[in-house]
Order: C-alpha cells, then structure tokens, then sequence
C-alpha cells in the first residue's frame, strides 16, 4: 500500500464512514472539480479522476474490503495488484449533473469501442488453514460470457463487417436543437442510432449471430502464495465478463476465506499457540513439544514458570515472500489435574505443609494488600 492513494483521504471521509457519507463526500467533490467547471485546468481534472477512482472503490462492498485489508497489511496487498475495472457501485457522474442542471454533459463523443470495460466475476475460495499459510495450488471452474474468437468481441463477420452510421456519418454524435422561452440551444448527444459507436455491423457473426460473446467454461490453476488471509484476493486480468462492441473483458477476483486451526490463532503474520503444561513442569521446569506450520519443536519451560507467561520465537510464524516470517508467540496455561485419589491428595496435602508463603511471591504480595485493607488475612498458612 506504500504506493496507493488514501481513498478515505481522497474523500475526505474517516474508514468507518458509511456508505451514505462516501456517496455524499463524493457528490460534492465530483461537482466540485467537474472538468466542465474547470475547463483547462489540470488538476482538477486529475482530482476528478482520482475522486471517481476511490468512489468505485469504497462504494463496492467487496471491492471495499479487499482496500481495506490492504490498508491494515502493508505490502500484503491483495496479491494482484490493486482493483479492476467494473462499474460496482459507480454512479454515472452525469446523473448527478442532469440533478442540478436539467441535462447531462455540456459536449459528447464517439465512444471507441476499447472504452467499454466487461464487468469483473468474483469469486469466494474458502482454504484450510495451513493451505493459505503455507501457499498452495488450487484450479477450479467457472461460467463467464467470454469475447466471440471469430469476431474479437465485435458481433461483426470476421471482426471487419461494418458501415458507418448514417445518422451521424461516423461521428458518434448528433446535434439536438431545442427552441425555449430563452431561445433556441443546441446540444450534441450520443447516437441513438449507433450507440456512439459511428458503425453499426453490417454483417453479424455466424459463431456469436453478432453477440460478440459466448457462454463458456473456464479452468483455471491458480498458485496461491503463502500467507494468504482472510480478505485476500488474486486478480485475473481480462477472465471477466466480455465487454460489448469488442471492449476489454473485465477481471476474474478470487476473494479468499480461511478456515480456523485447531491449535494456532493467526495475528498477521504471527501465530498464538495456547501451550497447556502439567503443574510438575512449570514448577521444575522441563522440555515441551510446540507445533509450527511445519514441524514441531523442543521447547525448554524455565522452572518457576507461571499460568500465562508469554514466550515469543522469533521466526517461527508465517513466511511470507514481501513480509517475511512472523513469530511464534506461546502462551503457558498450566493445568490443574482434577478427580484425585485419596493418595494423591494426601500426597499433595503433605508437600503444600512444606510450602511457605515467601515461595509464592504473587500469593504473598496479594496476602499483604488485603491485609492491609480489611486488616484479615485470606490464607491460613501465612
């Protein structure tokens, strides 16, 4: 993330906004540096972008999470390098014009048919908890409208069977001439006739009949590198829906879901592993077997070790090719053993008559202070 914008900055809105308050903030800026109020000026023309950019972002609630992710895991990113295109959650800056000013934009253009942009797939992959550690490979299948090969897209025979529009001659644009109270305005629209486009197919696809796209089946084997965690994602360029008029397809994004472990809680990069010990070994001390994601390791519990003692080992975590290889951090429960025989607590009965206070010092400083409160003290051997 060290290289992306701040589309909560861009938007001057805090990371908890609602999706209410991104819309609003949004609004404001698009009519605030809205080229056709600041005709010539280049910056404002490059904060309209990069206002659009971060509404299309934060106002999609999957695209939203992946950024945020990204804004918690520096470097992590998604694993794909940023969002696509698609227009989830856009609103159509021209709507909000036509909401001041009765009309949409003041000029218009044909539109190239590479501008149009095929709306992303998303899909959720759910991995084991150590797949997603330890990085794997996983290919799975999918449905999409992919671009006609015959045609590249364009629902024309052989890519090439078109005329140009005879409505507008090509240009992609007709002028509406309009007599009001205030007199007569002129105003250039998009074709209806061609789209905007300035051709209309003269001859359709026999493989697509001038679809310029076909349902097919995808079979993809994604490598999934290791460290991957819940809101991850991969991006495949172009594996989208395709775009009408022979457009850029759009992207396929994997979003991942990781499983919980059984024995380790992930913090990142770290791993928290709750290490249960016998009463005899935090007292004596002793050697433990503890897991990583790989193996399992001798590990030397210090005699006198209390319940909830904290070990940190370093590079013991989850590797990672950007971040590197997180901790290992332990946490000592010691258990207390229950249902004892008659021997056994005897036993125990006559070890605790040979324990002084003095040799518990968190039992002796807890003695003191309620002493001194309440002036009784709260064990019977002091």
């Amino acid at each position: 993330m060290a290289d992306k914008k701040n589309y909560y900055d861009i938007l001057g809105v805090s990371k908890n906004a609602t999706p209410e308050e991104i819309k609003s903030a949004y609004r404001k800026l698009a009519m605030k540096y809205h080229p056709d109020r600041n005709q010539g000026d280049e910056a404002a023309a490059e904060k309209f972008k990069e206002v659009n950019e971060a509404h299309e972002t934060l106002s999609d609630q999957q695209k939203r999470a992946a950024y945020d992710y990204e804004l918690e895991h520096p470097g992590m990113g998604g694993f794909g390098g940023g969002f696509g295109g698609g227009a989830g959650g856009f609103e159509d800056i021209s709507d909000i014009f036509s909401s001041f000013f009765g009309g949409g934009f003041s000029g218009a253009s044909a539109r190239s048919p590479r501008s149009e942009i095929g709306e992303d797939i998303r899909r959720e992959m759910t991995l084991s908890f150590m797949d997603a550690a330890k990085g794997c490979k996983k290919t799975f299948s999918y449905v999409r409208s992919a671009p006609c090969g015959a045609c590249a897209g364009t629902g024309a025979k052989g890519g090439t069977a078109f005329s140009t529009c005879g409505k507008c001659n090509g240009s992609g644009i007709i002028q509406q001439v309009q007599n009001t109270l205030f007199g007569r305005t002129i105003r250039q629209v998009v074709c209806p006739e061609c789209n905007g486009l300035g051709r209309k197919i003269r001859d359709k696809c026999p493989d697509c009949k001038g679809k310029g796209s076909q349902k097919k089946e995808e079979t993809l084997t994604i490598e999934i590198p290791a460290g991957v965690d819940n809101g991850s994602y991969m991006k495949k360029r172009g594996m989208g829906q395709a775009a009408p008029n022979g457009g850029q397809p759009g992207d396929l994004i994997v979003l991942f879901r990781v499983e919980p472990h059984k024995i380790f809680v992930r913090d990142q990069f770290n791993l928290k592993v709750d290490l249960y010990v016998p009463y005899k070994t935090a007292a004596l001390g002793g050697v433990v077997k503890v897991p990583t994601v790989d193996d399992t390791f001798d590990f030397t519990i210090p005699e006198g070790t209390q319940s909830g003692t904290i070990f940190t080992v370093r590079g013991k975590g989850i590797r990672s090719a950007r971040n590197g290889t997180g901790n290992l951090i332990i946490r000592v429960i010691v258990e207390v053993p229950v249902k004892l025989s008659k021997d056994q607590k005897k036993a125990l009965e006559q070890w605790d008559s040979t324990v002084e206070l003095k040799q518990q010092e968190r039992m002796r400083k807890y003695s003191e202070n309620v002493e001194a409160l309440y002036g009784t003290k709260p064990y019977d051997k002091q």
